[in-house]
């Protein structure tokens, strides 16, 4: 087993559409970052990369590089997926945590675990992805920006997650 942790924060500002868990979400607000902003998306792939000492996204995805700007972080979490294969592993499972003052995530949660599960091959029951506010706290409670953080446990590819439990 391997486990890894992953941060990602990106501030509110931008007219793009809102989207966190790959599910593009209605708001007043975007947020503002090189690909498309996926707070989630990026904390998962940090998290995934984290656990086998693979570097972090930006190394992967540099923030410089135009080939990623306004990219579908759903696409760069399935390059991460099949980096960690490669290495013989996959996902056991991944919590998220979101801060977020705005907007209500609960109604999206589902579309986002089950996007991300897609992704990377696993049922949304290995995906828990909870939503929190910070009390008006801080750059999240007066509606700056977004952040999520996320730990993720990755398997031998070859084994379930009972036999490891052993």
């Amino acid at each position: 087993m391997r486990i890894g942790f992953g941060y990602d924060v990106h501030p509110i500002g931008s007219d793009r559409p809102l989207v966190l868990g790959g599910v593009h979400i209605e708001a007043p607000f975007g947020l503002v970052g090189h690909s498309d902003a996926d707070v989630i998306a990026h904390a998962v792939m940090d998290a995934m990369l984290g656990a086998l000492a693979l570097g972090d996204i930006g190394a992967h995805f540099p923030p410089g590089d135009e080939t990623y700007r306004g990219a579908d972080s759903m696409e760069l979490m399935a390059h991460v997926v099949a980096l960690i294969a490669k290495e013989g592993y996959g996902l056991g499972n991944v919590d998220v945590m979101v801060l977020a003052e705005k907007p209500k995530l609960l109604p999206h949660v589902p579309a986002m675990r089950e996007n991300i599960a897609r992704v990377c091959g696993v049922d949304p029951g290995q995906v828990s992805i909870k939503a929190t506010t910070t009390e008006k706290l801080g750059f999240v409670g007066r509606g700056e920006g977004i952040a999520a953080q996320a730990v993720a446990l990755l398997v031998k590819a070859d084994e379930s997650i009972r036999e490891v439990a052993r």
